[in-house]
């Protein structure tokens, strides 16, 4: 029977530690994710009190000094006396969050409650009002007092008032799951009011007369309690996040078994080898640090190679392939780096077969975007050889300089062979798919390729065109994304307000233009001024004073036009048209975007390197968004008004 008893004991308390770790973890989740929800703060505020208690608990069940043991079992009771008050805001948040909001006097007693316990806290060092501190044979607690019995009543009265709160907010939900869901919540929240009361302070003499008993119910209550605070913070994760459920479920999950699962394992099995230790004459074993770390790693393993598994069960359903392909996006990824080092290795390439030391790729997509990569010393590339005529040549082809044997249409343009990358698509007009960008290779007059350099240079300039390519159409399934993020968004936020109050569905988007990436966008709608996808696509379409100006310009294309060309008149300072300093933006803004001129042809004529033609520009384009910003802030202020 002893030692039936003391393994309950050993039991209990890593059941205690389990909890604290548990309610802890759980804790940090809520203050990471969720904090701005109402019902995930006061959620939290209960977590806290739950780690007060089961922390005090923990070490004053193996602390012996009486001044530390006196400490450590107060401590326990902090975190009891704010139960009240952080239960009942708790249900007064769940109120307001199924359309019931507190009209002063739910909010008022949940002040005084939280005074109320603040005065229990003034008088818990004092041992005659809170009682001294009692050990038995069975565990440390208080000694009963009147004050404690009138604890117990506010408890009881406290708890009784937030089921009351708990049972309106579950009538008042509507749809089945948010239904399941508050059941969750409502059956999560017994775990910490039951297993957190200081009961022995009212139970001493019965625990100490069955402890088998006492000590077998106090585990039994703990693993439920460890159940159901998980419950309970499963079902607070839904609360104030606009992601969808499997985001949320997956989420939290990992975060379980990564924090409170993993570290539970830890401590039990450090404990277990250490007693196991003492058990054969050894204080100390050099085995418990072994076994700790080899614990944590064969936790973190096993997490890692199972997540996989329990997440294509568990989470994704019938959308396993679509997400998995979202998934590894950022695995296939052709970043710009990526491209310019990929194109690097296809120049060494060339260089090799054909035996020369310069060659270059010069890419055009998306345009206006021009990058050069160069293998040697191609140093005079940018502002000798790239000019219209050199693409204007390479686009419709010329008899006197193109050598199209062996299927490779080959230029000899100055010191360079010329190999034009196209898209491999043809055009619906049936033309010539547009040019990607330019392969050179160093040349002399009297140089020629034999077959086997043409069919290697062949090769690599497909391979060089297939990278373009690729990022071409990245490009374009990011901005499909772009166009979609902010609508997307919009519907998942509408999804999780509305899981327990109906009326957010009649809610209008409102864009919080300091999140949008207006500065972006306006560049990209403006390199498409004249006709492009970024400007018939373009997300500024969605401003309502774009929206407010389709009818006086025929079109939303239009009327996104005028909108920018109102936001660079904006720019332009007072007088006549001058060339100075002053006139700088309004001059980039005209001749790069207004008029179509080319970065080089624009940066001659204000007299500035193209570097800092680049800098000005993106200064000109802020100033451009922060302008439609002002209008756009200015139209929804009048609507606002007039609903």
């Amino acid at each position: 029977m002893p030692s039936l008893i003391g393994s309950l004991q050993t039991l209990n308390q890593l059941l205690t530690a389990g909890i604290a770790i548990t309610a802890f973890s759980l804790l940090l989740y809520a203050l990471s994710f969720n904090l701005r929800d109402r019902v995930a703060r006061s959620v939290a505020i209960i977590f806290f009190s739950v780690v007060v208690v089961f922390v005090g608990e923990s070490i004053a069940s193996v602390v012996q000094e009486p001044d530390l043991l006196n400490i450590w079992v107060r401590v326990q009771w902090v975190g009891a006396i704010f139960l009240p008050p952080s239960y009942l805001h708790f249900s007064d948040a769940l109120l307001a969050t199924t359309g019931r909001p507190s009209r002063g006097r739910r909010r008022l007693l949940v002040r005084l409650t939280y005074l109320i316990s603040a005065a229990f806290l003034l008088a818990l060092p004092s041992s005659e009002w809170m009682g001294a501190v009692i050990t038995t044979e069975a565990t440390n607690s208080l000694a009963a007092t009147p004050l404690n019995w009138g604890f117990f009543a506010y408890y009881t009265v406290s708890m009784i008032w937030a089921w009351i709160n708990f049972g309106r907010a579950y009538h008042r939900t509507i749809t089945r799951t948010s239904q399941r869901r508050m059941s969750y919540l409502i059956a999560g929240a017994t775990a910490p009011a039951l297993s957190a009361f200081p009961f022995l302070t009212y139970t001493t003499t019965i625990a100490s007369a069955h402890s088998l008993l006492f000590w077998f119910t106090a585990d039994l209550v703990n693993i439920i309690t460890s159940v159901l605070i998980v419950l309970m913070a499963y079902a607070v994760a839904f609360f104030g996040v606009s992601w969808p459920d499997r985001v949320v479920k997956r989420r939290l999950f990992k975060w379980v078994m990564r924090g409170p699962v993993t570290a539970s394992t830890v401590l039990a099995v450090t404990t277990l080898v250490r007693r196991a230790g003492e058990s054969f004459g050894a204080v100390y074993s050099t085995a418990v640090p072994i076994a700790m770390v080899g614990t944590l790693l064969l936790m973190q393993y096993t997490i890692t190679m199972l997540a996989p598994i329990w997440e294509r069960v568990l989470f994704y359903g019938n959308a396993e392939n679509n997400l998995r392909l979202v998934q590894t996006l950022e695995e296939r990824l052709l970043t710009s780096g990526d491209l310019r080092q990929f194109l690097e290795t296809i120049l060494t390439a060339v260089c090799d077969h054909l035996q020369i030391k310069n060659a270059f790729v010069v890419v055009l997509v998306p345009p206006g975007s021009e990058m050069i990569i160069t293998v040697g010393a191609v140093k005079q590339f940018q502002k000798e050889i790239l000019t219209e005529e050199l693409v204007e040549v390479v686009t419709r082809g010329n008899d006197e300089n193109e050598d199209a044997s062996a299927n490779l249409r080959l230029f000899a343009w100055g010191d360079f062979w010329l190999v034009p990358l196209f898209e491999d698509q043809p055009t619906p007009e049936g033309g010539k798919p547009p040019l990607l960008g330019l392969m050179g290779a160093e040349r002399t007059i009297e140089q020629s390729l034999d077959e086997e350099q043409r069919a290697a240079l062949n090769t690599l300039s497909d391979r060089a065109a297939l990278a373009l390519i690729d990022r071409v159409q990245q490009q374009q399934v990011f901005n499909s994304l772009e166009i979609l993020t902010p609508q997307v968004d919009w519907i998942q936020r509408l999804r999780a307000t509305s899981r327990y109050d109906s009326s957010d569905l009649l809610a209008t988007p409102d864009e919080d233009l300091k999140d949008a990436n207006i500065s972006r966008w306006v560049k990209e709608a403006l390199s498409h001024y004249w006709g492009g996808p970024k400007l018939s696509k373009s997300p500024l379409l969605r401003l309502q004073v774009v929206q407010q100006a389709i009818n006086e310009h025929d079109g939303s294309v239009n009327a996104l036009r005028a909108i920018l060309r109102q936001g660079i008149e904006q720019v332009k300072p007072e007088g006549q048209r001058h060339f100075t300093t002053e006139w700088i933006l309004y001059n980039i803004l005209e001749m790069k975007f207004m008029e179509g001129r080319r970065v080089r042809d624009v940066a001659t004529r204000l007299a500035m390197s193209e570097a800092d033609l680049y800098r000005k520009q993106r200064v000109a384009v802020e100033e451009v968004a922060q302008a439609i910003i002002e209008m756009e802030q200015e139209v929804r202020s009048g609507n606002r008004q007039e609903n």
